[in-house]
């Protein structure tokens, strides 16, 4: 089995899919009447450019809206289940195992969607820079990717298993 590479792709395990459709079924439906009624209760109390209520209700509106969206387009990008997976092979789903060159620490994280924070384990996404950098790698190879502030940083592949669950 080849490893496949395809970044539009979000993969979810079922249980997070479930989840994430529960949570975007409840703000589109409920929560956006909940915020609603507070826009409209808010706007009650009068002149709206300094009613405190009104400006917090409206930002909480926005909110809610940016989630609805966030969440649409990991549910339409998303597959449930796992990815093609090989031992050995950086991907999704799997259970990874870096060491820091310059410190020898090691690190051990599940690389996936940040959507999977229910894993026993840290979740490193695949589009972050680390987890960009080692896609693809095997065991033994060594990869470099840029810390936020610019600096760079070497890991070695120690392991790549699939993920057991928790």
């Amino acid at each position: 089995m080849t490893e496949t590479r395809d970044d539009s792709i979000t993969w979810l395990t079922q249980d997070t899919y479930d989840r994430l459709q529960a949570e975007l079924d409840h703000l589109s439906g409920s929560g956006r009447a909940e915020i609603a009624k507070k826009i409209e209760a808010a706007r009650q109390e009068g002149d709206l450019r300094e009613n405190g209520g009104y400006h917090a209700a409206k930002d909480e509106q926005g909110q809610i809206e940016a989630r609805i969206i966030t969440l649409q387009h990991i549910l339409q990008n998303a597959r449930v289940g796992g990815p093609p997976r090989t031992d050995g092979v950086v991907g999704p789903g799997m259970t990874v195992t870096v060491r820091f060159i310059n410190d020898d620490e090691r690190v051990t994280f599940l690389l996936a969607s940040r959507e999977e924070s229910g894993s026993s384990i840290d979740v490193y996404s695949p589009r972050s820079p680390l987890g960009a950098a080692i896609m693809g790698k095997t065991v033994g190879e060594k990869a470099t990717f840029c810390l936020p502030k610019g600096r760079a940083s070497t890991v070695e592949i120690l392991e790549a298993v699939p993920y057991a669950g928790s």
